[in-house]
């Protein structure tokens, strides 16, 4: 560096005046010759001088590869922006029997509504998507329900309260024009998690009979097909919205 070849002559060039200056001055204190003498070592054979005289600043600049996710953050906000209904007014017509509770920055909304005394609870989670490509499939081709995952679905948890507090508990997925239920438990309270108490058999083994019967239990309660095919649409928009936010929290963090 130019400044260390400054320094480099300067010890150089002090060195001899240091000397003629001790020899005109032979009567000084001692202490004149080793001052003098430390001086010259210090400026001339010193391999840390450089950190004496450059402090190390903190690096403000971001980095490349922080410019670089920015850019391509920025460029899906875009694309999301240019695509996705994330700014669409939800409307629910007047027929569909809940309340929808929507809370930002969650995966799921919540319905509720009262029938005859009971207190009937959804909790809707994201759509599960189904772009046009075949999923592997593994088993038997014959199996009715391969089929199925070819469709987007919507899971459901439908949870019926009495006064007392007792509920039934349906685990469903609604497809396109049509409600399948996975599981049913009945609890005691709402916040009963018993994992070993008894759930009942699989439901799919259940008599076609019964089976029918409840799928006709969740129907009058508003659990069908033309309530789920509109919170299918409005949990569409609703990952899309979330989607987009969680894209410029991402973006305000890098930036910070």
């Amino acid at each position: 560096m130019a400044f260390s070849s400054f320094i480099r002559k300067s010890a150089s060039s002090l060195a001899p005046m240091a000397t003629r200056f001790i020899r005109v001055s032979k009567s000084y204190h001692p202490v004149i010759f080793a001052t003098s003498n430390n001086l010259c070592q210090k400026l001339t054979l010193s391999p840390f001088m450089p950190q004496l005289y450059f402090s190390s600043a903190t690096e403000t600049k971001k980095p490349s590869s922080d410019e670089s996710l920015l850019r391509v953050i920025d460029s899906e906000i875009k694309y999301a922006k240019e695509t996705d209904d994330h700014d669409r007014v939800e409307e629910t017509p007047g027929s569909f029997p809940f309340k929808i509770e929507d809370n930002p920055g969650q995966q799921t909304i919540t319905l509720t509504r009262e029938y005859l005394g009971e207190l009937v609870k959804v909790e809707v989670h994201m759509p599960d998507l189904v772009t046009g490509e075949k999923p592997d499939v593994v088993g038997d081709d014959d199996d009715d329900d391969m089929e199925k995952p070819n469709q987007s679905s919507l899971p459901l948890v439908v949870t019926v309260s009495k006064s007392s507090g007792t509920s039934l508990e349906f685990i469903c997925v609604a497809y396109p024009d049509e409600i399948a239920i996975d599981g049913l438990a009945v609890r005691k309270s709402e916040n009963s998690e018993d994992e070993m108490a008894y759930r009942g058999p699989d439901f799919h083994d259940l008599d076609e009979n019964l089976k029918k019967a409840f799928h006709k239990y969740l129907e009058i309660r508003g659990i069908k097909p033309s309530s789920t095919n509109i919170l299918f649409e409005y949990m569409v928009n609703k990952d899309s919205r979330e989607y987009l936010t969680w894209l410029n929290n991402l973006k305000n963090f890098i930036e910070a």
